[in-house]
């Protein structure tokens, strides 16, 4: 079967650094840090006291307040996030076979704010009280499936549920859909809304995330001080189409992306398999379907979670995968500026990566001070800076031992 070409016509996103992808892109280059001390809760009685939230949002306003008290806030971004994503991309619905476009868009955990709401009113007013709409609002799949009956897009409609991978696995089964010509059109991400009382304390219970006061020192990837995760939250829309359906239509074309790997360690629930096997097979895995070397890539936007276990165990795969051409590859982790979105990370990065080929410009890893031997590459520390890079690779790593990865390639006429 004829691979067919897959390039990004349209772009949307939330997220704690910005409200679109401009302001996001613009905050991006700027090495802005979006991690603050969190507003949605009361943390007075918590040990985790920061988050990277999404700021001056007006949701009802741009959703309307009665649809959007129908959502949970996963939703609500999401929706936010694609709005912005179809408008970008100019595609004319009508003028499209419906059928041949669809939906895959991820969510690691789903409707956790509705889920806490719901069951605080169970305890005090009784169960049967709970809103006819809880259900449809905590389902991980309600993203998607919004989209699909907003756009009309009545071709596949799925949910990627697999953690910290799954905005990453969103985008490379969207791009293997259409390659492999199931659609011509397929809008994929990610997004989540964990930045709950419930999530954040059952994180900081399996001692995941970072407790300390200091946004600057809080995401601190490949930082030798680094002691977990800070919790993000946002969305990040894409919409891929095949290379001659976006030509014949005009379409403004921002990257093409080139292939894409997903495996699974098989080792534990949340500690990476050691030295990175996992993930190194996955990166491998993605170049392969891409048909290209290692020592093509320039750049990899890295999970870089800021945890001790993932760091070291993600530069350790870099090195397996790249050998010799490790050391001239830039890596660097924007978590350190917008904290860890877990579903919604990979597309956020995605779309991040996407603008880093087409300008020409690498994203620094912001807020790092002290060197730690075990993580050993060159990872942009602190200051972005231009490069002309033509292949990146974006990687993402989830628990249940959850691996993808996904290779785009400048795009030039």
């Amino acid at each position: 079967m004829e691979k067919r070409r897959v390039v990004i016509t349209g772009m949307g996103t939330v997220n704690p650094v910005g409200n679109s992808v401009a302001e996001s892109w613009a905050a991006v280059k700027a090495g802005t840090c979006g991690i603050g001390p969190i507003t949605r809760y009361d943390t007075s009685e918590m040990k985790v006291k920061l988050a990277g939230e999404v700021k001056n949002l007006d949701i009802d306003a741009l959703l309307g307040r009665r649809e959007s008290k129908k959502m949970d806030r996963f939703t609500q971004l999401a929706l936010i996030a694609a709005d912005e994503c179809m408008a970008d991309s100019g595609l004319d619905r009508k003028k499209e076979r419906l059928d041949r476009c669809g939906v895959i868009f991820s969510s690691g955990i789903g409707g956790f704010e509705t889920v806490g709401q719901a069951h605080r009113r169970g305890e005090e007013r009784g169960y049967d009280t709970v809103s006819p709409f809880m259900i449809p609002m905590i389902i991980s799949n309600m993203a998607a499936g919004h989209m699909a009956i907003r756009f009309g897009f009545t071709g596949m409609c799925s949910c990627v549920v697999t953690a910290c991978a799954g905005g990453t696995n969103a985008v490379g089964d969207a791009f293997r859909y259409i390659r492999d010509g199931y659609a011509e059109v397929m809008l994929c991400g990610g997004a989540e809304a964990a930045i709950t009382p419930l999530a954040m304390g059952g994180f900081t219970a399996m001692k995941a995330l970072h407790e300390g006061s200091d946004p600057l020192r809080a995401s601190i990837p490949f930082d030798a001080e680094r002691s977990g995760f800070v919790m993000g939250e946002g969305a990040g829309a894409l919409l891929l189409e095949e290379l001659g359906h976006a030509q014949a239509r005009g379409a403004k074309i921002y990257a093409e992306v080139a292939g894409c790997g997903a495996n699974c360690d098989a080792h534990h629930i949340t500690a990476p398999a050691p030295g990175g096997a996992g993930g190194a097979a996955c990166m491998a895995q993605a170049l392969a379907d891409a048909g290209l070397e290692s020592g093509e890539v320039d750049y990899i936007n890295a999970h870089g979670t800021s945890t001790p276990l993932n760091d070291e165990s993600e530069t350790a795969a870099i090195h397996t995968v790249f050998g010799s051409h490790a050391k001239e590859l830039m890596v660097s982790s924007t978590k350190s500026m917008t904290g860890h979105l877990l579903g919604a990370a990979g597309a956020v990065e995605a779309i991040f990566t996407a603008m880093a080929l087409g300008e020409g410009f690498v994203p620094a890893t912001v807020g790092y001070q002290v060197p730690d031997p075990a993580c050993d590459l060159d990872i942009v520390p602190n200051r972005g800076r231009q490069a002309d890079i033509k292949i990146a690779l974006s990687n993402s790593l989830g628990f249940g031992g959850h691996n993808a990865a996904i290779v785009l390639k400048k795009w030039e006429e």
